[in-house]
């Protein structure tokens, strides 16, 4: 595993599959092109990357890829895009072995990220973090908020208010990682990571996680295109994107 303290130069992108859940914004567009505050996620995701230096990345899509291709060919600023487009659905362990083999040379490790996530931390604490631990995969973790009201009661039943949407005292995958090169041999070809790959590096005491204290937000449902779009904007002002 690497040692050296410099930025990582490369990262791979998910944009595979149909997102059924957001639809009608997927009917005619992959996820990663989905608007959010009038710009595409993916467009998010490349700048926030190219901010901590990255030159090239990997995208692996498949479900209207020729969109995603499209967009991508117009850029004119950011890093290097390459597009693998999958033959048939792989999985997210699959798709990830997929776009690692679209890297350049070199054992350096590499980003990853979920094509629907929206997020903001400094990828060079992460990065430091990771070569401390000396693990094979390190995960960036949120806290997670419940999309449910929590009722403040007593032990007599008496109702002393509600909280809307609190944080509670857990931590989920928030979908962006950093692999050792030696990891790509251990993805599945066909299938999903989390239920393979990561319980075995985790048996192994290889798999690490970094709590992350920056804007971190999911984009699964129409309902999350609408509450991140009415959030960005209020990030801008208050300086918190990059």
């Amino acid at each position: 595993m690497s040692g050296s303290t410099s930025p990582l130069r490369q990262a791979v992108i998910l944009a595979g599959g149909q997102a059924t859940r957001l639809r009608p914004y997927t009917d005619t567009r992959p996820k990663a092109m989905v608007e959010v505050a009038d710009r595409p996620i993916i467009d998010y995701q490349l700048e926030w990357l190219a901010g901590y230096g990255v030159e090239h990345v990997v995208v692996s899509c498949g479900y209207k890829a020729e969109v995603l291709r499209e967009h991508v060919a117009a850029r004119t600023a950011g890093p290097e895009v390459t597009l693998l487009v999958e033959e048939e659905p792989l999985g997210r362990g699959g798709a990830l072995r997929y776009a690692a083999s679209g890297l350049k040379g070199g054992d350096d490790p590499y980003y990853a990220l979920n094509g629907d996530v929206l997020t903001w931390f400094s990828l060079d604490d992460f990065t430091t973090y990771h070569r401390r631990k000396g693990g094979l995969v390190t995960l960036a973790l949120t806290q997670y908020r419940t999309s449910w009201g929590i009722v403040d009661v007593t032990e007599d039943g008496t109702i002393e208010g509600f909280t809307q949407s609190p944080m509670l005292p857990f931590w989920i995958n928030a979908g962006v990682y950093v692999f050792e090169r030696a990891t790509t041999p251990l993805l599945p070809e066909k299938g999903d990571h989390e239920s393979t790959t990561f319980p075995e590096l985790a048996g192994q005491r290889r798999l690490f996680g970094y709590r992350i204290d920056g804007f971190w937000r999911g984009v699964d449902t129409v309902k999350d295109v609408k509450e991140a779009s009415e959030q960005i904007p209020a990030l801008r002002e208050g300086a918190f994107m990059p």
